[in-house]
């Protein structure tokens, strides 16, 4: 019999793309749910849903995005996603349109088999984003789960290599992407989506593993782009991408612990000791923590 690898923590993680219907909150998350006992019935333990599953996206009014919003965790939608996490014992990543006071948030949930663990914020706003939503203000949190460390981004945060690499620095073993990628000018036909470019680029660049659940359709005019994907720690894909069109559950067993012990490259090479520090700040001048290398 072969030992086990020290420290491996082997998860099947699965991305579920899907078609939130704009308004139909109650049937997304129903729909939301029926998906996420397929992706558990399949052997997932760690489940990611598309930005703002329980909604749809395309608001053409603040009032409208204030009359869609919960509060989490005590919202019919977290607490819907609470349940099935609880009954099928999943770490569920779901993107949800947020309200806290008069505030709104594009927010991501981050729920455990015994509960709310807790909320990520997007911090980079979108294009008419920015008339409904604040932008994010919890930082770049790293979860302490049962099954590893787990960071969020949502959609245009990852074109901001600062927000995986300041994850990668307090110890995430996987960064979740709830996203509603949208087509890039002059992306030729055929071709993969930018930000599966980009995902790609920072899985490598930080030797973590990327999970990124987007959705499909179109929505008030607006195309979306599909091609979800689960990107390795060496940067390339270990599941997907999937279709464009299609809803989709993509999933793959992987152990979230490699991507630590891999960092070390070569001899000489460690991609997150071998910073500059000297030059510029550890921590990119945020006040997080350090973390684990």
């Amino acid at each position: 019999m072969t030992s086990p690898t020290p420290g491996s923590s082997r998860v099947r993680v699965a991305c579920i793309q899907m078609e939130p219907r704009f308004g139909d909150t109650a049937a997304n998350v129903a729909h939301s749910l029926e998906l996420i006992g397929r992706a558990a019935d399949d052997g997932a333990s760690l489940i990611v849903l598309p930005e703002l599953a329980n909604t749809g996206y395309v608001f053409e009014t603040r009032a409208e995005a204030f009359a869609l919003a919960e509060t989490i965790p005590d919202g019919p939608t977290s607490r819907a996603w609470m349940d099935i996490a609880a009954a099928r014992n999943l770490h569920i990543v779901a993107g949800i349109t947020e309200r806290e006071g008069d505030a709104l948030f594009n927010s991501a949930v981050v729920i455990g088999p015994h509960g709310h663990i807790g909320t990520y914020r997007k911090t980079h706003l979108w294009a008419a984003e920015n008339l409904f939503f604040e932008p994010g203000n919890n930082g770049f949190p790293v979860f302490q789960t049962s099954i590893g460390r787990i960071g969020v981004a949502i959609c245009y945060d990852g074109w901001f290599p600062e927000v995986y690499r300041l994850q990668a620095l307090q110890g995430a073993d996987i960064v979740c992407v709830p996203t509603n990628w949208v087509p890039i000018p002059g992306q030729a036909e055929g071709r993969e989506a930018m930000a599966n470019i980009l995902a790609m680029a920072a899985a490598h660049s930080n030797s973590l593993y990327i999970a990124c659940a987007d959705r499909i359709g179109t929505e008030r005019g607006q195309p979306f782009e599909g091609q979800s994907v689960i990107i390795g720690y060496t940067g390339w894909p270990v599941a997907g991408p999937a279709s464009r069109a299609g809803e989709e559950i993509v999933s793959a067993e992987v152990d979230l612990g490699a991507g630590r012990r891999a960092r070390n490259w070569n001899d000489f090479n460690q991609v997150l000791r071998d910073r500059r520090t000297d030059l510029y700040a550890e921590m990119l001048g945020s006040e997080i923590p350090r973390g684990w290398y």
